[in-house]
């Protein structure tokens, strides 16, 4: 069972940790979610949050100020509640994570046998590795022992590279894995998306499921 609370108040929002910010009194949605996640949205600034913390967290309820703490750093969130305008507890159902489609466990299953096709000489360690915002397809390391995270996609987005960031934001969090580096790979890759990925230096490679699969031979390509 997924419980999701959605609180609609007046209030102020202080984060401390690796750094403080102050959330200016107004009026915000806040996402409580059965993992320990908490979303802070305003009317402004799109689909992102103001502020957010990843599962798991404890939470406090101390009167009119809800303490939220990660379970393994110094990030505390205080909510002060000046009015509730709307408390509300929904229960979700049973979880049906997000399946891959059937290209995508095929080049999952085949880049994990040889994640070398990725063009450069990679060694696999895990498949569906397990991070606080969900697993990353492969967790390999490079011939100098350097970890990198491989997201798979049938196409490759804005909203893939997005999903690759956030995963190489936790795992970073981790000293031993602080110089992972992310690429995404997919069957096609959209301009926006090679641009985003650059400029947040993670490398895009083209994988063709064809030749993976030995169907036929890889595109020769001619050098002057």
């Amino acid at each position: 069972m997924q419980i999701v609370r959605l609180l609609v108040a007046r209030c102020e929002v202080r984060y401390s940790g690796r750094l403080t910010a102050i959330l200016p009194e107004a009026v915000r949605l806040l996402i409580l979610k059965a993992d320990g996640s908490v979303l802070i949205h305003d009317d402004a600034g799109g689909y992102k949050p103001l502020n957010w913390m990843t599962g798991p967290t404890f939470m406090e309820e101390l009167g009119d100020v809800l303490v939220v703490r990660k379970a393994k750093a110094e990030d505390t969130l205080e909510i002060r509640l000046v009015e509730v305008l709307s408390d509300v507890v929904q229960d979700m159902g049973e979880s049906a994570a997000l399946q891959k489609d059937g290209v995508e466990r095929d080049l999952q299953e085949l880049l994990a046998a040889s994640p070398s096709a990725l063009g450069e000489a990679l060694t696999l360690v895990k498949r569906e590795w397990a991070t606080e915002v969900g697993p990353v397809d492969l967790m390999c390391k490079d011939d100098d022992g350097e970890w990198v995270a491989v997201e798979i996609k049938r196409v490759g987005t804005i909203e893939a590279v997005e999903q690759l960031t956030r995963y190489l934001g936790f795992i970073r969090e981790d000293p031993a894995k602080a110089g992972c580096r992310g690429v995404l790979a997919a069957q096609s890759i959209k301009p926006q998306a090679v641009a985003l990925a650059e400029s947040r230096e993670i490398r895009c490679a083209e994988v063709d499921l064809a030749v993976l699969r030995g169907e036929r031979e890889p595109d020769l390509t001619l050098f002057g």
